[in-house]
């Protein structure tokens, strides 16, 4: 009797089965074991790690980390659950190769360490953590900050280079790092160059950099001067921008006072390695100028500005395309460049267009650029004192105070022997306007230049913008003002101004002049009565034509003329605009010398105050005498 074959694949189901619990069972013993050396080491490391051993270690650690010489004098305490760590108590760090000048010092700082590396007497340090660290720095003519000096930082920012497009580190160079988080920190950094100190209070900071080969995340809040700041950093080659060389950074910063941020390549030595994008918002430039201790005059107008493009660096210099940039509510696009020559000042040019330009920041801001430095000008001049400037600009429309302009064409130039402010076109009021500001060569404050060509404008429009009190003609005219002064313009007033100012008007009216009441007054024998009460009707002209100096505070009127159809007006003498007076000498007399029996001529004077003048129907000699 033949014995049944048993199925071959119930055997091939067993096989596996026996593997996997082989398999099971070994694993459980190898995590026993892992558990059973993790728990004896946690159990023995008090005994066989002493704390002066950890102590010395992680004080020549921050020796060797920093080049500098570390000191502990404060108690010391060892952890070794959950984790090994080392706390320890007041450290200073000195530089010995500067007289032993005291560089920083740390109330609490804390690291996680090795136990095997510890029992084996070479622990590694990890993870710190600084509690209230003070820092006291330099910063050389070359830009280098003296945090490091020949340590284990210093060595491997000298090694790193680029390779391939990234930043490369031989392994004998290369140190872990891990996390380091500081509290409650205080930072000092002294500007050799400019002989300034940089406060900085409440610093909080997470950093993290796993090894000094790798990318290196940071946040930094700190408080200065009253102010918070936010600052996030990035970089996947932080020890090439430690020595200076081009590398690809992250960085932003924030605060009430200005948020930047830039991506990109960049040197922190130079901005020769810049090729990115920017960006940078101030919500509130006088806030940020009296938080930064530097006063800004005459910009009162200017509240907010921002920039934002692609930078690119070029020989001397620096590039923005594709530019957007916010003055107040004026938002304009372009691009602009400044450059950086050794034997010449810093230049700033582009091409801006605008939607909408509000004018008075930009000559605030010509004005403060003239002032800095300058004899009677600011006493800070800061950047501008050693800035030249070349902008074109253009908008659609623009505002100067209470007036539009529209289609505006304009430049700026301002170098060390020429200042220039142009309005090369622009439409005013229905007519054509064109300006142009000269500053005096060399020094800014020996005075300057103003001509404004005003063509076919409408001149009750402007009236209307103005709301002067007085007779003004109204009309479509034309005004050419051609004037100077000696002083500085940021500090010249009307009375400082000489030159001359033309008007034309054709076929207008003079309101507050009612010729027929003015010969009712005369033929009354009224000596003398205010000029308003003349002023029932206006005086409707065909041509109005005054050409005055300026000089002194006053306005002398060589031959003014309003011709009307019937009537025409003539007016000679002195308005001291400074003080708002009169003293003025005309005749009305017949258009056509045919009716010079019907409109005899007849002489006047008005004297008195702005806008309230005096008219005396009759010969300036006569009124003088009688008066």
């Amino acid at each position: 009797m033949k014995t049944p074959k048993k199925p071959q694949g119930r055997k091939s189901r067993r096989v596996p089965s026996r593997w996997l619990h082989i398999l099971a069972r070994t694993a459980t013993i190898l995590l026993l074991c892992f558990l059973l050396i993790f728990v004896a080491l946690r159990v023995a490391a008090p005994y066989v790690v002493s704390t002066r051993m950890v102590r010395t270690g992680i004080e020549n650690a921050l020796s060797e980390w920093t080049g500098y010489r570390a000191q502990i004098s404060g108690h010391s305490e060892l952890e070794f659950w959950p984790t090994p760590r080392i706390t320890i108590h007041q450290i200073a760090i000195r530089n010995k190769q500067d007289g032993n000048r005291l560089l920083g010092t740390i109330d609490t700082l804390s690291a996680e360490f090795s136990i095997v590396d510890a029992i084996l007497g070479h622990a590694k340090f990890h993870e710190f953590h600084l509690l209230r660290p003070s820092l006291s720095l330099h910063r050389d003519k070359s830009g280098l900050i003296d945090w490091t000096n020949q340590g284990l930082l210093s060595n491997a920012i000298g090694k790193a280079h680029l390779q391939n497009g990234s930043q490369v580190l031989e392994r004998e160079f290369d140190a872990s790092v891990g996390r380091i988080t500081v509290e409650d920190g205080t930072f000092a950094l002294l500007d050799i160059t400019s002989g300034r100190v940089f406060h900085f209070e409440s610093v909080s900071a997470d950093i993290d950099w796993r090894r000094l080969s790798r990318k290196m995340d940071a946040v930094l809040i700190a408080r200065s001067n009253g102010q918070d700041f936010k600052v996030n950093f990035s970089s996947a080659a932080p020890l090439l921008l430690f020595a200076g060389k081009n590398a690809d950074m992250n960085l932003s910063i924030s605060s009430a006072l200005l948020t930047s941020s830039y991506r990109g390549t960049a040197n922190i030595l130079s901005l020769t390695g810049m090729d990115g994008h920017v960006s940078i918002s101030i919500p509130d430039l006088p806030a940020l100028s009296a938080w930064a201790d530097r006063t800004l005059p005459g910009v009162a107008t200017l509240k907010s500005f921002s920039l934002e493009g692609d930078v690119q660096a070029f020989d001397h210099g620096l590039r923005f395309d594709s530019a957007a940039l916010k003055m107040n509510d004026a938002s304009a696009t372009g691009a602009m460049d400044i450059s950086f020559r050794p034997d010449r000042q810093p230049r700033l040019g582009g091409t801006l267009a605008f939607d909408l330009m509000n004018l008075r920041p930009l000559l605030d801001a010509f004005t403060l650029r003239l002032g800095a430095g300058e004899a009677e000008g600011p006493s800070e001049g800061g950047l501008l004192q050693k800035l030249d400037i070349d902008l074109r600009l253009s908008a659609k429309q623009a505002q100067l105070d209470v007036f539009n302009l529209q289609e505006v064409a304009a430049s700026v130039i301002v170098s060390r022997s020429e200042a220039k402010l142009e309005i090369g076109d622009a439409r005013f009021e229905g007519g054509d306007l064109i300006a142009h500001l000269d500053v005096t060569h060399g020094d800014f404050d020996g005075g300057g230049k103003l001509q404004i060509n005003i063509r076919n404008t409408d001149l009750a429009a402007v009236m209307d913008r103005l709301h002067p009190q007085g007779p003004i003609p109204l009309g479509r005219g034309s005004i050419d003002i051609d004037v100077q002064t000696s002083k500085a313009i940021w500090l010249a007033r009307p009375e400082d101004l000489s030159g001359t100012v033309d008007l034309e008007v054709k076929n207008g009216t003079l309101p507050g002049i009612d010729v027929d009441a003015i010969r009712s007054e005369a033929a009354a024998k009224t000596r003398f009565f205010p000029l308003n009460t003349a002023a029932s009707r206006a005086f409707a002209f065909d041509t109005l034509a005054i050409k005055a100096t300026i000089k002194d505070g006053a306005a002398e009127l060589d031959n003014a003329q309003i011709i009307g159809p019937s009537q025409t007006m003539s007016l000679s003498g002195l308005i001291p605009y400074a003080s708002s007076g009169l003293a003025l000498t005309g005749s009305l007399t017949a258009t056509d010398s045919a009716k010079a029996s019907e409109f005899p001529p007849l002489p006047f004077f008005i004297g008195g105050s702005w806008p309230k003048p005096v008219m005396s129907p009759a010969p300036a000699n006569e009124a003088s005498n009688k008066g």
